[in-house]
């Protein structure tokens, strides 16, 4: 399938990029990436993405639009509160580009829906906002064999890994399993800065874009951290866990687990 001139026009920029071209831009237009949550990470991140043109743009969240997203979650405006928020995030996008499909689901990602929702994307990303979510968005990515971009925030700290199943370490590899609850503060305890959320989402957006043109170097084995008030990224060295429960040799995980969630909107 050839792009018209509009869209000729409209990916102008990544088209004379020689690590991108015509070639590149063609199998953007073919990916299919799943984002989960519409808020803090998933509204830069699902922005853009859709400004790039990936063809299909999965988004999955539960929760509506409250006014205390607004200091962050870019996507949602004003008059969005009590929207259901992939609602809000579909709106945007369509307004943003028609070229892209949404695919909107109003839910939480549980072990009932997560591997049918995977199987149907090639990147996911990881824009969850508690613990629980992130070991089952790790588990699922794992079983199904599917690149995903884990991406968290707090306070004035962020931190970035990607994640490609049997190639690379995966979440349990560094974190074996959810923290008891109540032991790490939620964004609702702790606060965040806003714009840590535009960093952090815009960089998960990038990777997802490199695991899909199969360019530079992706964030395998290393997990970046961002320390937004001394502005200084730095690189932890990873490595894959043998003994992991999900990806080692010997799995012992091999269906998801529904931990208890304690859900606040990053």
């Amino acid at each position: 399938m050839s792009f018209t001139d509009e869209q000729i026009k409209r990916y102008s920029r990544h088209i004379i990029l020689p690590e991108v071209g015509g070639k590149g831009q063609k199998k953007i237009r073919e990916s299919r990436v799943l984002v989960i949550g519409a808020g803090g990470l998933g509204s830069p991140a699902a922005y853009y993405l859709a400004a790039a043109g990936v063809g299909t743009l999965g988004i999955i969240d539960g929760d509506v639009v409250d006014l205390s997203n607004l200091q962050r979650q870019i996507i949602h405006q004003t008059p969005d509160i009590g929207k259901p928020k992939v609602i809000s995030a579909k709106e945007k996008i369509e307004a943003l580009n028609p070229d892209v499909e949404v695919k909107a689901y109003q839910a939480l990602l549980t072990s009932q829906n997560a591997l049918d929702l995977f199987r149907e994307y090639d990147v996911i990303l990881d824009g969850t906002d508690n613990f629980p979510a992130k070991f089952l968005s790790n588990d699922a990515a794992v079983i199904t064999n599917k690149p995903l971009v884990h991406g968290g925030i707090l306070r004035f700290i962020g931190q970035v890994l990607s994640i490609v199943p049997h190639k690379s370490a995966c979440y349990r590899c560094v974190f074996n399993s959810p923290p008891p609850q109540g032991l790490i503060p939620t964004c609702q305890e702790a606060g965040v800065v806003g714009v840590l959320a535009g960093v952090i989402g815009t960089i998960q957006a990038t990777e997802a874009l490199k695991l899909i043109l199969n360019i530079g170097e992706p964030l395998k084995d290393r997990l970046m951290t961002f320390d937004a008030q001394k502005m200084e990224f730095r690189e932890i060295r990873i490595k894959k866990n043998p003994k992991c429960p999900v990806c080692g040799e010997n799995p012992t995980i091999k269906e998801l687990i529904d931990y208890e969630q304690e859900v606040c909107s990053i």
